[in-house]
């Protein structure tokens, strides 16, 4: 083997090696570079606070807005009152809200993280999944997160995916899982009930039991 080819290797492993600290660090920050959703599951006919975040701006440019689409199927939208953004409502025809854009009062600074939220309403007729469009607005451009998933397709796949929120269905009534802990709860309190020819064969074998006792000592003092 050659000097030189003894000479690569070890310069070849050092490569591969910062290749590879390159590719963990970069991988990651590629990862969180988008707007999620949180919780990322809901109920139909119930109600929940729904907050949308980030880490990244647009090409690493502090972020200035959200501009957040409805979908359908949403009874109600209600914004939280945020001191570091001002909110700005658009409805539809039939009076339901259609987007909402948050305005940042001072631009989030590229890794830190910002966050904006909303109570919203499902009904019985809410579909499974719920897909927010959100158009984040930067110093210096914009990103659009609006891609979905086909059926089949890794949603980790896609380079702006949209926030997705699924919907679980009610149960058949209001107060099942109430009933069902109520249930638990009365099993649990109520007594067990007793059994009399059962305590009457305990006591029985109990008491045959000393007798038993009493002729093996009377039989070994009678030995001794």
């Amino acid at each position: 083997m050659s000097r030189t080819t003894r000479a690569r290797r070890p310069a070849l492993a050092t490569a591969g090696v910062l290749g590879g600290v390159v590719l963990a660090l970069a991988v990651p920050s590629m990862a969180g570079a988008h707007v999620g959703v949180s919780p990322d599951e809901l109920t139909a006919g119930d109600h929940g606070v729904l907050t949308f975040s980030f880490s990244h701006g647009c090409e690493n440019s502090p972020t200035t807005a959200l501009r957040i689409t409805m979908p359908e199927g949403l009874a109600s939208v209600a914004p939280t009152m945020d001191g570091d953004w001002n909110i700005a409502v658009e409805r539809g025809d039939d009076g339901l809200v259609s987007a909402v854009t948050y305005t940042a009062l001072t631009p989030v600074p590229n890794d830190l993280r910002g966050a904006v939220s909303m109570s919203v309403g499902l009904d019985e007729s809410t579909p499974e999944t719920l897909a927010f469009p959100v158009v984040q607005e930067c110093v210096d451009g914009k990103t659009e997160w609006t891609q979905l998933a086909e059926n089949g397709e890794d949603p980790h796949s896609l380079d702006a995916p949209a926030p997705v929120v699924s919907v679980t269905a009610a149960a058949a009534d209001g107060h099942g899982d109430h009933d069902a802990a109520d249930s638990s709860e009365a099993t649990a309190a109520t007594p067990t009930s007793t059994d009399p020819l059962g305590i009457a064969l305990g006591a029985g074998g109990l008491v045959a039991g000393i007798a038993a006792l009493i002729v093996a000592i009377l039989a070994y003092r009678r030995r001794a």
